[in-house]
């Protein structure tokens, strides 16, 4: 899925590695780019980790996500 083109309500399933900031956390895609997570639970122990996230794109690059699993 292309960040830019991707489609308010659009399903994501992504790879990549889970990244912790200031303002929440992120998702460094394997195919470039990355995503803000809106997530309901905090994995804590994914960060820093490859992960799978699965959810719908928000607009912005911006996923509300549905889960976050290791990849």
């Amino acid at each position: 899925m292309d960040i830019a083109g991707a489609e308010t309500g659009a399903a994501v399933d992504e790879t990549g590695r889970l990244i912790r900031d200031a303002a929440g956390f992120l998702l460094q895609r394997d195919r470039g780019g990355s995503y803000r997570l809106v997530l309901l639970r905090v994995p804590v122990d994914l960060v820093e980790k490859r992960v799978r996230v699965r959810g719908y794109h928000a607009g912005d690059g911006i996923v509300e996500a549905d889960g976050v699993a290791p990849a």
